[in-house]
């Protein structure tokens, strides 16, 4: 039985949204948009999976665009983003290349912070609706990935989920433990927030270490 604690599950949510918001407000940032592609990267990125994951539970119109209190933090994440950067490259006088560094090692960070967030979130929230152990685990991979998606696909560039480090296994794992731990249940809240932990350090292992899902074989002068 899933806890009924709309606290907690709110707090995963602004949590999650600022964080991601802010991964997309950076991401912004290195495609060079200006002040409202910032922000609407950060939009995208933080409330892009809650929206596909709430359209998929019917529970419309989805939190992400009817609760100011999840749409804020995406607000003040484009804007903290906008200014900060500026003030932060002025002050370190960071050179083209560190820029990029810092900025994609920043992204990453972010993303695995959503991640975890999301991927518990996620399934929580389907597991509250009743919605079934397989698809509180989809869904909670989709919540995780889904906004980080959207923003990359709108900044032109291949999904993080689909050519970065293990990416989407590390939400699959947070999302199981929560099916599971609801379906024994001992689904607590020291057990949720330790599920977020272990997402986050799956995923920044992953980044760490380089490792990669297992990619398709090609051929030398495969060029399709």
């Amino acid at each position: 039985m899933v806890i009924q604690d709309s606290d907690l599950q709110l707090l995963l949510d602004i949590l999650g949204v600022f964080v991601f918001a802010l991964s997309g407000g950076l991401v912004g940032v290195r495609k060079g948009l200006d002040l409202v592609g910032i922000v609407v990267l950060a939009w995208v990125a933080g409330l892009g999976g809650g929206i596909i994951r709430d359209v998929f539970l019917g529970d419309v119109p989805p939190v992400g665009i009817s609760d100011w209190r999840l749409f804020a933090p995406t607000l003040t994440a484009g804007l903290v983003t906008f200014l900060w950067y500026r003030t932060l490259r002025e002050r370190l006088r960071l050179r083209p290349g560190s820029r990029a560094r810092v900025l994609g090692y920043s992204v990453r960070v972010l993303d695995a912070c959503g991640l975890a967030l999301f991927a518990v979130s996620g399934s929580l929230k389907a597991l509250d609706f009743n919605a079934g152990a397989l698809a509180a685990i989809s869904l909670g991979v989709i919540t995780a990935v889904g906004g980080g998606a959207l923003r990359d696909v709108l900044a032109g560039q291949v999904p993080e989920v689909l050519r970065r480090e293990l990416y989407a296994v590390p939400a699959l794992v947070g999302a199981i433990l929560i099916v599971v731990a609801d379906g024994q249940g001992f689904l607590t809240t020291p057990l949720i927030w330790g599920a977020v932990a272990l997402v986050f350090l799956i995923r920044m292992t992953a980044v760490a270490l380089d490792l990669n899902a297992p990619t398709a074989l090609r051929t030398t002068g495969d060029s399709r």
